[in-house]
Parts: C-alpha cells; sequence; structure tokens
C-alpha cells in the first residue's frame, strides 16, 4: 500500500470538513426556530399573589401507611420552607382561626400518593439500597375551592441520613414549586 501524501491527505480532509459544515447547516434549517422565525412558545405559567398562605394537614389513603412521625416531620419541615420563601406575609397552620379574615388566602394540601420505607443502616453500607422516598400531589387552592395549581412532587434521602432527611427534601421541593407559582 503506498502512503498518502500530503496533498492527498488535505485533499480528503477539506472534503470531509466541508460535509461535516454542510450538515450542520442543514440541520439549522430543519430547525426554523434557531433562526430566528418564532416556534412554539415555551407555555409559562402566570404567577399568582397572595399574602398569606395555609397548609391543611391531609391523611394518607387507608391502603398507604406513612409512619406518623414521618407525616408530622413532613408537615413541619413544609411549614419552615413556606416561611423561608418570604413569599407570604403569613403562613398559617391548619385550623388556625385568624387566617378566615385574610381575604386572599392560598390554601396548600398535601394529599400523599406513595411512601417507600429505607433502611438508614443498608443506605450507609451499600449506599445503593435502602432509599427512602415520599410523593406528595401538592394543590394550591382559593378559598372557595376553586384549584389554582397542582403537581406531583417526590422527596428522597438516597445515602446518607436519617429516613425523615426525605420529609427535608420534599419540603425544599414544595418551597421551590411555591417559588415558581408566587
Amino acid at each position: 500500500m503506498k502512503p498518502i501524501t500530503r496533498t492527498a491527505f488535505f485533499s480528503n480532509f477539506s472534503v470531509a470538513l466541508n460535509g461535516i459544515v454542510l450538515l450542520m447547516f442543514a440541520s439549522l434549517l430543519a430547525q426554523p426556530s434557531l433562526l430566528g422565525k418564532p416556534g412554539p412558545a415555551p407555555q409559562q405559567t402566570q404567577k399568582l399573589t397572595a399574602s398569606a398562605i395555609q397548609l391543611e394537614r391531609s391523611d394518607p389513603p387507608e391502603d398507604l401507611l406513612i409512619p406518623e412521625d414521618t407525616r408530622v416531620a413532613t408537615y413541619e419541615n413544609v411549614i419552615l420552607q413556606l416561611t423561608k420563601t418570604k413569599k407570604f406575609q403569613h403562613v398559617y397552620r391548619s385550623g388556625d382561626r385568624t387566617a378566615a379574615s385574610v381575604p386572599d388566602l392560598v390554601i396548600l394540601r398535601l394529599s400523599p400518593q406513595a411512601f417507600k420505607a429505607g433502611s438508614q443502616k443498608q443506605r450507609e453500607v451499600t449506599t445503593v439500597t435502602g432509599a427512602t422516598s415520599i410523593k406528595v400531589k401538592i394543590q394550591f387552592a382559593s378559598r372557595d375551592g376553586k384549584v389554582l395549581r397542582e403537581k406531583t412532587v417526590e422527596g428522597k434521602v438516597r445515602f446518607y441520613g436519617e429516613n425523615l432527611r426525605a420529609t427535608y427534601d420534599l419540603a425544599k421541593k414544595v418551597a421551590a414549586v411555591v417559588n415558581e407559582t408566587f
């Protein structure tokens, strides 16, 4: 086999380079939104406004067993994270009578959907198994019951930490949804 000369090498290289440039240009033409032409607009949710929010406790379905300490930790962590967002003048707990006088109150309901109890010892030994997860549907509603927004959120603890760390992760994700919504 004959060795390739320098001019033959550069000739083959320039043909390959021109082919790559041509393919890139063709892919740009196939995507009109990249060339400044209007494509489908991303759907943006309108931000809601409220001066106060009330977190309602909800019981899990009968077929879903969630330990009481996990339910209480979830509630308390969500209250704490709602306060940290500073989106509301007041964060009310379920059953607080002073919330009745607030005109633009938003009610936040947490409906447990799934719970998988893990093992802290298993997580620390294997770091692959033993994860704890909590899946909750959050619902923002007005005082008259009109649903303003719904979303499913999942909190997990996968590696190190107590099982209740999943409730903290869930509360942080609820706070992120609050920041997106308000």
